[in-house]
This record gives C-alpha cells, sequence and structure tokens, in this order.
C-alpha cells in the first residue's frame, strides 16, 4: 500500500536530520545576580556590625567576654554563608551570556533558571538574617534594656520551678475540657441534624446555643460563670473549685465551635451512604453510629486539633476567677521583681505544647492532600 503524496512529504520531513531551537532567547538575568550579590553584602555586613554591638554591650554588662566572643564569631561566620548563592548566581550570569553568544539557547535558559533560583535562594535567607538582626538591635536597644525587662534569665531559672508547678493546672483544665468538648460537641452536631418536623424545636435550640456561644468570648464566659454561679448559693455548684468552673466554661464555649466543626464533617458525608444504610433497616441514630460519624470523625481530625490548640491557649483566661495558673503565678512573681521575665517563660511553656501539634496538624492535612491527589 502507497502512501499519498502528502503522506510521502509527511515522512520525509520526519525522517529528515532537523534542527529544533527554542522559539527565543531567554533574557538577560544578570540583574537578578547584582541584586543578590549586593543584598547579601548588605546583610553580611549588617550582621557583622550587629554582632559587635551586641559583643560590646554585653562586656559592658560584665558578661563572660570570652565566650561571648566565640558565639558570636560563629554566628557571624554562619551567615557568611549567604554569600554562597550570591556568587553562584553571578557565575551563572556569565554562564548563560557565554551560552547566549554561543547561540546556545538551550545551556542559556537552564543557567538562567538555576541563576534566578540563586538569586530567590539569597533574597530569602537575605529576608531571614534581617529579622533577626532587626531582633537582635532591639533586645540590645537602651543598654539591654528589652532583654532585661524579657529575658533576665537568672530570674527565669530562679522561678522556673514554680511556674512549671503551677502549669499542670492548665494542662488538667484544657485536657478534662477537650475531652469533654468532644462528647459536647457532638451531641450538639448531631441535635443540629435531627431531620423531620418533630426535630424543628431541638434543631432551634441547637442553633441558638451555637451562635450565642460563639459570638461570646471565652474571657466573659469564664467570668460569669466562675463568679456568677457561686452568687447562686446552689448546693454543690457553689462550692467547686475554680478550675472546674473554667473547664465548664471552657467546654460551653469551645462545644459550639467543635459542633460545627462535627456537623460539617458529617454533612461532606454522601446522601447515598446514608440511603443505603437506611435501605438496610438501620435506624436514623444508627446510621449515623455506624456509617456516617466513623467517616466524618476522620475528615476533621485536622480542624478539630486546630480548635484544641485554642482551646490551650485560652486555659490562660482561668487567672480571672483567682486560679493560680501559670499566668497567675507569673504575674505574681513578675510583680515582685518589677520584671517580665516570667511572663516569658509561661509564654514558652505554651509554645513548646502547642508548635509540635501544629506540625502534627500539618503532618495530617499533607496526608490527606497526598491521598486525594491519588485517587484523582
Amino acid at each position: 500500500m502507497s502512501l499519498a503524496p502528502e503522506g510521502r512529504e509527511a515522512a520525509r520531513l520526519i525522517g529528515s536530520d532537523r534542527r529544533w531551537s527554542a522559539s527565543s532567547a531567554p533574557r538577560d538575568a544578570t540583574v537578578w545576580a547584582l541584586t543578590a550579590l549586593v543584598i547579601a553584602a548588605l546583610a553580611v555586613a549588617a550582621s557583622w556590625s550587629t554582632v559587635w554591638n551586641v559583643y560590646n554591650v554585653l562586656v559592658a554588662a560584665k558578661s563572660d567576654g570570652l565566650v561571648v566572643l566565640g558565639l558570636l564569631a560563629l554566628c557571624g561566620l554562619a551567615v557568611l554563608a549567604l554569600l554562597w548563592p550570591a556568587v553562584q548566581s553571578f557565575r551563572l550570569s556569565r554562564e548563560a551570556k557565554a551560552a547566549l553568544a554561543g547561540n546556545d539557547l538551550i545551556r542559556a535558559r537552564v543557567a538562567t533558571a538555576a541563576l534566578r533560583q540563586a538569586s530567590y535562594t539569597t533574597l530569602g535567607y537575605a529576608a531571614v538574617v534581617m529579622i533577626l538582626v532587626t531582633a537582635a538591635q532591639f533586645f540590645i536597644a537602651n543598654d539591654l534594656a528589652v532583654s532585661r525587662t524579657f529575658l533576665n534569665i537568672p530570674l527565669i531559672l530562679s522561678s522556673f520551678g514554680l511556674i512549671a508547678k503551677a502549669f499542670l493546672i492548665n494542662i488538667y483544665v484544657f485536657v478534662v475540657a477537650e475531652i469533654l468538648v468532644l462528647v459536647w460537641g457532638l451531641i450538639v452536631a448531631i441535635a443540629r441534624l435531627i431531620p423531620g418536623e418533630a426535630g424543628r424545636p431541638i434543631r432551634l435550640i441547637a442553633t441558638v446555643y451555637t451562635d450565642m456561644f460563639r459570638g461570646l468570648p471565652a474571657i466573659i464566659n469564664i467570668y460569669l460563670i466562675g463568679f456568677g454561679i457561686p452568687l447562686t448559693g446552689l448546693p454543690i455548684l457553689k462550692d467547686l473549685a475554680p478550675e472546674t468552673y473554667a473547664i465548664i466554661a471552657l467546654t460551653l464555649t469551645y462545644g459550639a465551635y467543635v459542633a460545627e466543626v462535627y456537623r460539617a464533617g458529617i454533612e461532606s458525608i454522601h446522601w447515598s451512604q446514608v440511603a443505603a444504610a437506611r435501605s438496610l433497616g438501620l435506624s436514623y441514630l444508627q446510621t449515623l453510629r455506624y456509617v456516617v460519624v466513623p467517616q466524618a470523625v476522620r475528615r476533621i481530625i485536622p480542624p478539630l486539633l486546630n480548635d484544641f490548640i485554642g482551646l490551650q491557649k485560652d486555659t490562660a483566661l482561668v487567672n480571672v476567677i483567682g486560679s493560680v495558673d501559670a499566668f497567675n503565678q507569673a504575674r505574681i512573681i513578675a510583680s515582685n521583681h518589677f520584671n517580665l521575665s516570667p511572663v516569658t517563660t509561661v509564654a514558652i511553656l505554651f509554645i513548646v505544647i502547642t508548635i509540635p501539634q501544629a506540625r502534627f496538624v500539618d503532618r495530617l492535612l499533607e496526608r490527606d492532600a497526598r491521598r486525594m491527589r491519588g485517587g484523582s
């Protein structure tokens, strides 16, 4: 079977030795290399100037000069690494120019892309260095006034034991409150989803509750419950500990948020699964228990953990009702020494327990994203 003339011409063109080239030459990116080099040099100069200022201030404060000088010298040498990607970008700019001069567009594009990447890397790390330099200048300003106010190391070390012991109250409050919020939020979410005309009053009550407590600041809720219930003189309730009042208030506040998270997860389950479960003879509650809620909970773990991180931070509000938690203990020590370093200790403790959970949430979100991409 012979090919038509058009087919023979196409085959001849495909089989021939043709030269293919990029449609246009890459733009000259030398300005990016020069910018990266200048900014890197400025960042290094600012860093070394700051290192010298820090050294002078610490020596004037009668710190151990040799140890301080050694640590600061290491910091200054580490900043010199910023010059490496800047120099690389400049070298790549010359390589790109040489490739353009030789009409090698492919090598020119590769060198230009690498040049831009090295320049962006330099600019990104230079921004970090400048932020750290600004922070260091802030802490040494006015003869270490800021550092003495917020980072008095001897006071932090001497008060750490008392603050850590009081921090156990915060841990107790948020652990118990988190357990109660998980149960209470699910109850409210199910109440908002009860179908039919008979469930309308329950849905209305659940809606009013979530709207009211999501709009009510946690500190006001804690204040009203912590001081209001004892004033009522109700048996048993009037004699509860301040931590118990805080747990009740936080449960009511965060239960409204978590109920909405539950509801969003439940409503994300496709209606066909509910229909299939009901067709098999399961009741509405059985469908929720065995089919819908188990799937919904897996989907809402990241937003649930985000709410619990907020709950942990709000445990510091229990000081308004007289509970001697970490923040209240730190305030007492700070008022005795006229220094806020103990409060900095509380901030560090909260950060230490919060950051691992935040990274865990990020891992869960990344895992869900990979699973969705794999499923698609």
